[in-house]
């Protein structure tokens, strides 16, 4: 009777071990799932953004005519992002260097937008045109998404690096190499943490 026992617990104790591992494995992919969906929705917002400044510039040339410097500012901004792409696992952005890189390049075409909608105060038809009008508030809409869906995927990063970075999850993600790297996560803008000055 012992000698039938002993197998069984045996065999039980592998089968527990291995739905251990299978369910282990199966939530490190939901996880990473997830962070690659959300790292989806940061790129199509950016991808809108890109989209709305063809139009935006068009726009204003159309209606008010000023400094060249300004367009050619933007263009470059906008080039730069299209330069700057994230490699690694599945794409996602698993070194904080690229990601860094992304961010800034992404800044900098915020910056280059945000002199161009600085300029176009001086110009009342400008401000009053229904076609720029809608652009920008497009363009505002984007920004407020961005910055969404950027934190829902710092996140959804977050949930996966805690779980992967888990003992024994940690052991588990290891063996598979680079399939489970942890994710990187989006920093605040540089400057932020110095509040505005108001002057009267």
């Amino acid at each position: 009777m012992t000698t039938r026992i002993v197998p069984l617990v045996i065999v039980l104790a592998i089968v527990a071990i291995g739905a251990w591992f299978v369910s282990s494995y199966n939530t490190l992919v939901a996880l990473d799932q997830g962070v690659q969906a959300q790292w989806g929705q940061v790129e199509n917002v950016y991808q809108r953004r890109a989209d709305l400044i063809p139009n935006l510039v068009a726009t204003v040339k159309g209606v008010a005519n000023f400094e060249k410097s300004t367009y050619i500012a933007v263009a470059q901004a906008r080039a730069k992002v299209g330069q700057v792409t994230i490699r690694g696992t599945d794409n996602l952005p698993t070194d904080a260097a690229a990601l860094a890189k992304y961010q800034a390049a992404q800044d900098g075409l915020s910056s280059a937008l945000s002199r161009l909608l600085a300029v176009v105060e001086n110009y009342p038809d400008l401000k009053s045109n229904e076609n720029f009008l809608e652009l920008q508030s497009q363009l505002e809409g984007t920004e407020n998404r961005i910055a969404v869906e950027r934190m829902r995927y710092n996140s959804a990063a977050q949930k996966f690096n805690t779980m992967r970075l888990s003992f024994p999850m940690t052991v588990i993600a290891g063996m598979f190499g680079d399939k489970f790297k942890e994710k990187a996560y989006f920093q605040a803008t540089s400057g932020a943490e110095t509040a505005p000055k108001v002057q009267f």
